[in-house]
């Protein structure tokens, strides 16, 4: 599954690059190849974006990346049986 959302998130980040320099380059003739490019453009930052921030969150998970120095709020922290 990991593999799969790291393709997904190189696709949806080349789409959204791509989609947004059409959007930026089109001519004011155009405007609805310019309304279609932004919503491609924005779709794709979307799903990079969460992509992303899974893959982040599975890598803390698995142990590959070290997991960041936060304080749980209390209601989570795990309290030793007294």
């Amino acid at each position: 599954m990991a593999k799969f959302v790291a393709i997904l998130n190189i696709v949806a980040w080349g789409g959204f690059w791509s989609f947004g320099y059409l959007a930026l380059t089109a001519g004011d003739e155009s405007t609805g190849h310019l309304v279609t490019a932004i919503l491609l453009a924005f779709a794709g930052a979307a799903v990079g974006i969460v992509a992303f921030f899974w893959l982040a969150r599975h890598a803390e998970e698995i142990g590959y990346a070290k997991k960041p120095n936060r304080v749980l709020p209390e209601h989570l922290r795990e309290h030793p049986e007294s």
